[in-house]
C-alpha cells in the first residue's frame, strides 16, 4: 500500500452542489416554498453519497458492487409536528413541489425567506489524506486477499475465512431560513473478518471488524490490521472450548471496549430526549437526579477525531460537543436535536441526525461511553466471587419505556473465588437498564473506546456510532445458562 500523503484534502464549500444544478437562487426558492404556509421553522438537507464494497471468499472475490445516492429532503415544523418530503430530482421544479408538500403541516400566512445566504465555519474532526475515490479495485482486492491469508495462517484450525471492506464518501449541505449554509465531507471506512473453525466435529464461526470516518490511510497502519486477524482467529476457535454457566442470579463483570453496547442500548437510548419529551423514558422525570453510583459519569460525545460516531456537523446544521448526561452518578443532560431542546428550554446537543436525505432528524447518540473509574481492573475480578466475565456481545433487544433488556454475550470467562477460569460462550444476560446502572459496584480506570462498525437503529434509521467503556462489576444481573 501506498503511503499515505501528509495532505489534508477533500474540503468542500457551499458550491458543491451547483454541479447538480443547485444554485443559490434555486435554493432560495425552495426555501421560500417549504415556509409559504407559515411553518415555524424549515430545513433543507441535501446529500450525496458513494459507497463501495468488496468482499471475498475461499480465495475470490465474490462480491463487489458501487451504490450512489444523491437528493434532497425538506423539513417544515410548527412546534413538534413536522412535514417532510424528499425527492432524488435536483431540478428546481422538483425541489420545490417537495418543499411545498413538506410545507402542508402548516395552515397560516407564508413566512420569509433569507435574504443573504451565509457558509458556516466547521471543525474537522475526520481529515482525510488518501480519499476513496482515488483508489481502485486493484488496491481494494489485494488488501481483502491479504487480510484472508494472514487468518488462515494463524491457526490450522480455521477452515473457512470471509473478508470485506466497505468505503464511503458523503457530501451534506444542510440550508437554514436565517440563512445557514452548513457542508460537510463525510468519509466512512469498515473493514471485516470472519472465521469459521472446525475441531472434533464442533463447528463455529465468529467476526472482527474495525470502523473509522478516515480514507485509505487508516489501513496503513499494521498493527490495527493484525489485531483485526486476530482478534477474528481468537474469538472463533475461542468458542470451540467454552461452554455454557451455571445459570442464575449473579454479579456480571463487563470487559472494557465492546461491553459499551449494553450502556448505549439499555441506557443511552433512554436518554434521548424525544422519549424523555414524550414520558417514555424512566429518565423523564428524574433530571437532576442521582441515578447511579457518584463514580460513574456518562458522555456522548461528537468530536472524538476519526471515530465511527465523529460529526463536524449534526444533521439540522448545528454544531456538535461532548455532551455530559451523567455526571458524578447525576443525570445532567439528555441527547437533544431542535424540537426537544425548544420544549425544554435548553440548546441542542448536536445530536439531530439522521440516516439520509429520505429520513427527518431525531435526537440520536453518536459516541457513547461511561468515563474510566477509580478501580482498578484487577481488583474488579477478584471481588468477585462466583460470576461472570463478558467480553463480546452479539445482539440484543430492549424496551425504552421500562428499561428492561435482554442481551446475547458472545464469548466471556466464568469467574470463580476471583479469578477467570472456563471460557463461556452464547449466554443470555437479562436485567433493567436504570437498575443496572444503580447496581454498578466498580467502575475500572481502563476506558477503551471499541473500534468496531456498530450501527445504532432507531425509528427505521440506522445511523453509524461509537461506544465503550471501562471493566464495569454489576452487583446482580440474570444470566440465562445452565441450572447447576
Amino acid at each position: 500500500m501506498a503511503e499515505p500523503s501528509p495532505a489534508v484534502v477533500r474540503t468542500p464549500d457551499v458550491t458543491y452542489f451547483e454541479r447538480f444544478g443547485v444554485t443559490p437562487e434555486a435554493i432560495r426558492r425552495v426555501l421560500a416554498a417549504a415556509m409559504s404556509r407559515g411553518a415555524d421553522d424549515c430545513d433543507l438537507y441535501f446529500e450525496h453519497s458513494v459507497i463501495n464494497s468488496v468482499s471475498l471468499s475461499d480465495g475470490a472475490v465474490n462480491k463487489a458492487s458501487t451504490h450512489v445516492s444523491l437528493g434532497l429532503g425538506v423539513r417544515a415544523r410548527v412546534g413538534d409536528q413536522v412535514g417532510y418530503a424528499y425527492t432524488e430530482d435536483l431540478s428546481t421544479p422538483a425541489m420545490v413541489s417537495a418543499a411545498r408538500l413538506a410545507a402542508q403541516i402548516a395552515d397560516a400566512k407564508p413566512g420569509h425567506a433569507p435574504v443573504d445566504l451565509r457558509a458556516l465555519s466547521l471543525p474537522s474532526y475526520y481529515p482525510v489524506a488518501q480519499p476513496w475515490d482515488a483508489v481502485g479495485m486493484d488496491v481494494r482486492v489485494p488488501m481483502v486477499r491479504a487480510w484472508e491469508e494472514a487468518a488462515f495462517a494463524l491457526d490450522s484450525r480455521i477452515e473457512k475465512v470471509r473478508t470485506a471492506l466497505v468505503d464511503a464518501e458523503k457530501v451534506i449541505l444542510i440550508v437554514r431560513p436565517d440563512g445557514r449554509m452548513a457542508v460537510d465531507y463525510q468519509p466512512m471506512t469498515r473493514a471485516m473478518v470472519q472465521c469459521t473453525a472446525a475441531q472434533d466435529g464442533v463447528r463455529e464461526s465468529n467476526t472482527a471488524n474495525l470502523a473509522s470516518r478516515a480514507g485509505l490511510e487508516y489501513y496503513a497502519d499494521p498493527e490495527r490490521i493484525d489485531r483485526m486477524v486476530r482478534q477474528a482467529v481468537d474469538r472463533t476457535v475461542f468458542l470451540l472450548g467454552a461452554g455454557k454457566p451455571p445459570a442464575g442470579e449473579m454479579p456480571v463483570v463487563l470487559a472494557a471496549g465492546a461491553s459499551g453496547i449494553l450502556l448505549h442500548e439499555a441506557i443511552g437510548h433512554g436518554m434521548e430526549a424525544d422519549f424523555n419529551r414524550k414520558g417514555v423514558s424512566i429518565y423523564s422525570s428524574r433530571m437532576g437526579q442521582r441515578i447511579a453510583p457518584e463514580f460513574v459519569t456518562i458522555v456522548d460525545n461528537g468530536t472524538l477525531p476519526h471515530t465511527r460516531g465523529a460529526i463536524n456537523v449534526d444533521d439540522e446544521g448545528n454544531a456538535t460537543e461532548r455532551t455530559v448526561l451523567v455526571q458524578d452518578g447525576v443525570l445532567r443532560s439528555y441527547i437533544h436535536d431542535e424540537i426537544s431542546a425548544a420544549h425544554y428550554g435548553v440548546k441542542p446537543t448536536g445530536s439531530g441526525r439522521r440516516e439520509s436525505f429520505q429520513h427527518h432528524p431525531i435526537p440520536r447518540m453518536r459516541a457513547t461511553y461511561m468515563e474510566p473509574g477509580p478501580h482498578d481492573p484487577a481488583d474488579i475480578i477478584r471481588s468477585v466471587k462466583k460470576g461472570i466475565y463478558c467480553e463480546t456481545f452479539a445482539n440484543g433487544q430492549v424496551q425504552i419505556g421500562a428499561g428492561d433488556f435482554a442481551f446475547y454475550m458472545k464469548t466471556g470467562y466464568l469467574i470463580e473465588d476471583g479469578k477467570l477460569t472456563r471460557p463461556i460462550k452464547d449466554v443470555n444476560i437479562i436485567g433493567n437498564g436504570p437498575a443496572a446502572l444503580e447496581r454498578v459496584e466498580m467502575v475500572g480506570h481502563d476506558m477503551q473506546l471499541d473500534e468496531g462498525g456498530w450501527t445504532c437503529g432507531k425509528d427505521g434509521q440506522g445511523v453509524p456510532v461509537s461506544q465503550g467503556q471501562p471493566t464495569v462489576k454489576i452487583g446482580s444481573l440474570v444470566v440465562g445458562g445452565v441450572d447447576a
